[in-house]
């Protein structure tokens, strides 16, 4: 096999090239020696993840040969820790040793040039903008920035597949590249449960593997302080120590084991320097004024009641916040936000969290409510007077951000009093939110619990699976997300600047589940957030996350491989009344599947199946170790006909509206996977109207029960028909036995009556007015939680 000086270069500035090129050349043109190579060598592929804009192949000439001859040249100081990176990873991959230099003497060159300093905005997407191009002598990488370069380095990484060899041909090449998106995130929930900074780091560096730029560090909550400050040692003392930790879903039984973690400065310096050379920036999250028991239990001053106050030892809101008419506060989050942005100045933004904030205190507190009348705030049809004393909070650590020079980042909740429009707004709760946010004039982060919350279920198996909180989001669900919603005017679609996975910690002891709750979840965001090319397609994505994962193996992830295993979708169509089965695997193995369960009859799958009755579907490979596919159907009377909802469910809990009743699909345990339709303070009143008149007697519904959630069972459930007279008549009514004790299940409740002739039917499901007295939110409301309607 012909080798070729083995030459790489680093550009920053595309106006560099022709001159550096040209000067190289001259100088290391008759360097060119030929050598045979008996070692084992490999072809590099360029379809990674995530999938660069353009690759352009030049099929005339020779490929590039890397080898232990190649060096990797820095010629700027600032270069060093990209060419120490990219040689790390040539080394870990093939075993090949590159040596780095600060110099081009040696024909065998990698060159990084100096950057010119051409200037960006903040989250443009054309400052990670980068050139790969491959000549039989050389490689060259040019990135408009340091991180542009870096996230060419991560695709030639990539491109190397993680096997011992003697050397690597490169095809000769032109690629051009940069994201679609500036923020490309993952939220690193570490007060819930702790991560030294060891696994931070780890978690870092699986970021830069996916080119992602942004890393959110939630450090602080109800269940732990985290953050070293100076002067108030006591935090990280005591406000980082629970004595217990609650067992599964709010369940009432403890472990009764202390627990307790904090960081370092000297931890938070390591933790950014290593950010700062992977080219990624770290947003640090303190979150106020709720989530802060941990605070409160260290100076019970600052809360309304004045304590005394505990670290929380389980899940979900607590109703103690910090006291906003009480002067310390704001002494406190004056010295916090200084503090923190001292400990991370390469940090632009500056997270306040602004989430989940009860008001229950402030509205009996006697200095909240003085500290409204000061202001003179009061209650309207957009928002109450305390959602208007919140804001005044989150504004005023705004400005404390402001006059250091930083920018705000929060929660959409900080939307609800009012928020300057420099503020960025990170939208959870669903993409109302960040429409909201846009066409208010802020910058906007996407991160919808539908499609973005790692900590949900991966897989609808839940059985074999890790703990987790609940929902399901697959890998196709991320991959399919985009963040951008419908509707936006192009001004205001400019607002939407990017993407971010958030990673919650409750059900997340060790760092190896962090590893399987993002992988390969990561490379789906990956691509969401860099942007797809016009004929990608989720078949040929999996086809390169195989390819990704060797390099999940060679650096130890701990990965989910649901699928590599059978995956598959089943599509309603209720004007037709059916529904279709779309089976596939990443590597197009042949399949066969059932509609009569596991033992009954098999069909060799050859493309999209139609389905208009009651069905047990499993499909298979045959292959020892892959995941098989299982879902069912139920179709009665009510199967794909429209439902009116006289109330609309919690937006967190919509489904895909109304049609989610009678989809003829079954929800999981999971109530937050899509498939449930849940309500809180009104009931559940849906209209069923049928297309001509039907004899029914008998109606059934499921609840699912999850009571550490404040999930109840149904309080009533009424069944109306509607007769050829006109007129409503009540057919049946049901009561369900609530649960005295924590549980999580499903219930089926069937209402059975005299046949009655209905042209339709109404159904009524309320939920329980107040938790019971048992309960640790005891005379809160309830949420119930219904999936289909059935009725034969």
């Amino acid at each position: 096999m012909q080798s070729y000086p083995s030459v790489i270069l680093f550009f920053f500035n595309f106006k560099q090239r022709e001159m550096k090129i040209s000067a190289f050349f001259a100088m290391v043109g008759l360097a060119a020696l030929a050598c045979s190579c008996t070692q084992t060598s490999q072809v590099a592929d360029y379809n990674v993840v995530p999938l660069p804009k353009s690759i352009e192949y030049q099929s005339s000439e020779a490929p590039f040969v890397l080898s232990g001859s190649t060096v990797i040249v820095a010629q700027d100081e600032s270069l060093q820790d990209a060419a120490e990176l990219l040689s790390g990873y040539i080394t870990q991959a093939t075993g090949i040793k590159t040596k780095v230099s600060d110099s081009a003497d040696n024909a065998a060159s990698v060159i990084l040039l100096k950057s010119a300093g051409e200037e960006f905005a903040h989250n443009d997407p054309a400052s990670e903008a980068y050139t790969i191009t491959v000549t039989p002598s050389q490689i060259v990488i040019e990135g408009v920035t340091p991180e542009a370069t870096l996230r060419g380095i991560q695709t030639l990484r990539k491109s190397i597949a993680p096997v011992k060899s003697g050397s690597v041909e490169f095809a000769a090449v032109t690629i051009n590249d940069q994201p679609e998106f500036g923020h490309r995130g993952a939220m690193f929930d570490v007060s819930r449960h702790f991560f030294p900074a060891d696994s931070v780091i780890k978690f870092l560096d699986m970021m830069a593997l996916h080119n992602l730029n942004r890393f959110h560090w939630h450090i602080t909550d109800d269940q732990g302080w985290r953050l070293p400050i100076k002067g108030r040692p006591e935090l990280t003392e005591k406000g980082a120590y629970r004595k217990e930790t609650v067992i599964g879903h709010n369940t009432g039984e403890y472990d009764g084991k202390p627990y307790t973690g904090s960081y370092t400065p000297e931890d938070i310096v390591r933790v950014r320097e290593h950010a700062k050379k992977l080219g990624i920036e770290i947003i640090p999250e303190v979150d106020l004024p709720g989530h802060m028991l941990a605070a409160l239990a260290t100076y019970p001053e600052l809360g309304c009641t004045g304590g005394p106050y505990e670290v929380w030892g389980m899940w979900g809101v607590s109703d103690d916040v910090l006291c906003a008419g009480n002067p310390k506060t704001y002494e406190f989050i004056d010295d916090i936000l200084t503090q923190l942005i001292e400990m991370f100045p390469e940090s632009p933004y500056i997270h306040v969290g602004g989430d989940e904030c009860p008001k229950v205190r402030w509205e009996k507190c006697e200095k909240c409510q003085a500290k409204i009348a000061e202001l003179g705030l009061k209650s309207d049809e957009h928002a109450s007077a305390e959602m208007r004393l919140q804001s005044h909070v989150i504004m005023f650590a705004d400005s404390v951000i402001r006059s250091h020079g930083r920018h705000t980042i929060g929660w959409n909740e900080i939307l609800e009093g009012g928020i300057d429009t420099t503020a960025t707004i990170h939208a959870w709760t669903g993409e109302n939110a960040g429409v909201e946010a846009a066409r208010k004039g802020h910058q906007v982060v996407m991160s919808p619990t539908s499609h973005l919350y790692f900590d949900y279920y991966q897989s609808s198996d839940i059985e074999n699976e890790p703990e987790a909180i609940g929902g399901y989001v697959p890998v196709r669900k991320v991959y399919e997300y985009y963040p951008v919603p419908k509707g936006l005017t192009p001004e205001e679609e400019k607002k939407i600047v990017g993407v971010q996975a958030n990673l919650w910690t409750e059900y997340i002891p060790e760092y190896s589940q962090v590893e399987y709750m993002e992988l390969p979840r990561m490379a789906a965001l990956a691509e969401t957030g860099w942007g797809k090319t016009a004929n990608a397609t989720y078949n040929d994505f999996l086809t390169r996350v195989d390819r990704l994962a060797a390099h999940y193996r060679n650096n130890n992830y701990n990965y989910a491989k649901h699928v590599w295993g059978v995956d598959g979708t089943l599509t309603t169509d209720s004007a037709a009344r059916k529904v279709t089965l779309t089976l596939f695997t990443p590597d197009n193995v042949p399949l066969k599947y059932s509609t009569t369960g596991k033992d009954g009859e098999y069909k060799p799958y050859e493309g999209p199946v139609e389905i208009d009755r009651t069905s047990v579907i499993y499909a298979t490979t045959g292959i020892e170790g892959r995941k098989d596919y299982t879902d069912s159907m139920t179709v009665t009377k009510s199967s794909f006909l429209p439902v009116e909802l006289k109330y609309a469910p919690h937006p967190r809990y919509a489904g895909h509206g109304a049609s989610t009743l009678t989809d003829s699909r079954y929800g999981s345990r999971q109530y937050n996977d899509g498939a449930w339709l849940g309500f809180i303070s009104t009931p559940l009143v849906a209209t069923i109207p049928f297309p001509q008149t039907e004899e029914v007697s008998e109606v059934s519904l499921r609840t699912c029960v999850v009571t550490g959630d404040w999930i109840m069972d149904a309080e009533t459930i009424e069944v109306e028909a509607l007769g050829a007279d006109n007129k409503w008549q009540t057919v049946a009514t049901l009561t369900p036995v609530q649960p005295t004790e924590h549980v999580q299940k499903i219930s089926t409740h069937t209402l059975t009556f005299s046949p009655v002739q209905a042209n339709a039917l109404r159904v009524t499901v309320t939920p329980a007015a107040a938790l019971p007295e048992w309960h640790g939110g005891a005379g809160r409301p309830a949420f119930v939680m219904v999936d289909e309607i059935s009725v034969n």
